[in-house]
């Protein structure tokens, strides 16, 4: 399926961010449920957000590619860049575009949380779950600028999908880092694929005027019964 041409967006980086945290996702980015969490260890994550703050470097990376071909499971972009899997298939299914990202908080925050764990490693571990929580709202506040500037253009967006993610393929990192020149805000590949710095996210969102964000990727995890990451 070939779709319409449309122009290329230019490449937007953004390094304005001020993501703020509470105790409660803190919690979360533990694994933990604030509801029956213990009152020392509520006492801990609302003690490290001060810290966090102060060792988040928050940064983003984005742009927007025509879809050339979308035939089964694989996606071409207008660049020659190609995506394959059940997962991305489904949640770029219909897009006409495709906005590309990488986000990242930094370094500087799992730095520490190496140092503390030697030291004092509930600390550490709430430390590390405010890092997890700052890499999800950058990466959300990423995502709803996506589709703000997509509705203004008329289009629709759909679902967000990661490499990694059951369905998907991580060696499709470097398909998206061809893209996104992510070294620009600190973020490179390890021979694994990982992103380093650790605390970094990589996405895609598919744009079309059919397109709607009804869905998430843990619909389509063997998983989503009983993770507690689980988006809800």
């Amino acid at each position: 399926m070939k779709t319409d041409p449309v122009d290329t967006l230019p490449l937007t980086l953004i390094a304005d961010f001020h993501p703020s945290l509470d105790v409660a996702q803190v919690l979360r980015g533990q694994g933990i449920d604030p509801d029956r969490a213990r009152p020392d260890i509520v006492a801990v994550a609302r003690d490290v957000i001060d810290q966090a703050q102060e060792l988040l470097a928050p940064a983003a990376m984005y742009t927007t590619l025509p879809v050339h071909d979308f035939h089964h499971q694989k996606v071409v972009l207008n660049d020659g860049a190609a995506f394959e899997g059940p997962l991305v298939a489904r949640a770029l299914a219909g897009a006409t575009q495709v906005a590309l990202a990488v986000t990242t908080i930094g370094p500087a925050l799992e730095e520490q949380v190496d140092e503390l764990f030697k030291a004092d490693p509930v600390r550490a571990l709430a430390l590390d779950g405010a890092g997890v929580a700052a890499i999800g709202a950058v990466s959300k506040m990423v995502v709803d600028r996506v589709r703000a500037e997509a509705s203004v253009r008329g289009l629709g967006s759909g679902m967000r999908a990661s490499p990694g993610q059951e369905g998907w393929s991580i060696w499709q990192q470097r398909a998206l880092f061809s893209v996104v020149p992510a070294e620009q805000i600190g973020v490179c590949l390890a021979d694994t694929c990982l992103m380093l710095p650790r605390k970094s996210n990589s996405f895609v969102v598919g744009l079309g005027p059919e397109m709607q964000p009804g869905a998430v990727t843990c619909d389509f995890c063997s998983r989503r019964g009983r993770c507690p990451w689980r988006v809800r």
